[in-house]
């Protein structure tokens, strides 16, 4: 085998298509573009989302839901991730935002606080947050802790 000798493999290269070469290539007189209309001109681009006259699917569609500029946005922490802070630092009473900072379960600038009642607590504990669900209230003050919203 010498390099003059190498070909491709059969039927791997197709000769390319020579387009407004007169009528006998298949693809004279109109080069393959059809008859008149913005797609025969040369410069033609469509635009984005364009559907051919059809009203586009962007338009068709009703815009739907609402964005509640006044909405309240929390940073949740659950009563299970309270009771790992208890056994891992012992002799804590008092949970509040910035023992939480200081833990580094939360930042300076996340939004206030809301503590969540998944998981279960052992310890008598006093917690400040913005906000309490119903369920972890009832968890903190079943145990004789205290549910401060500040």
């Amino acid at each position: 085998m010498k390099l003059h000798s190498l070909k491709f493999a059969k039927g791997s290269v197709k000769s390319r298509k020579r387009i407004a070469r007169g009528p006998g290539s298949g693809l004279g007189n109109t080069a393959g573009r059809g008859h008149k209309g913005a797609k025969s001109r040369s410069g033609y681009s469509q635009k984005r989302g364009f559907e051919g006259g059809q009203m586009p699917l962007q338009r068709r569609i009703p815009k739907y839901g609402f964005k509640n500029p006044f909405r309240k946005e929390y940073s949740p922490i659950n009563l299970d991730v309270l009771q790992k802070l208890v056994d891992d630092n012992p002799g804590v009473t008092v949970i509040d935002r910035d023992f939480l900072i200081q833990k580094g379960l939360i930042s300076k600038q996340s939004a206030p606080v809301k503590i969540l009642g998944r998981g279960e607590l052992k310890a008598k504990i006093e917690v400040k947050a913005a906000a309490f669900s119903q369920s972890a209230k009832e968890a903190i003050e079943k145990l004789g802790g205290l549910a401060t919203q500040v």
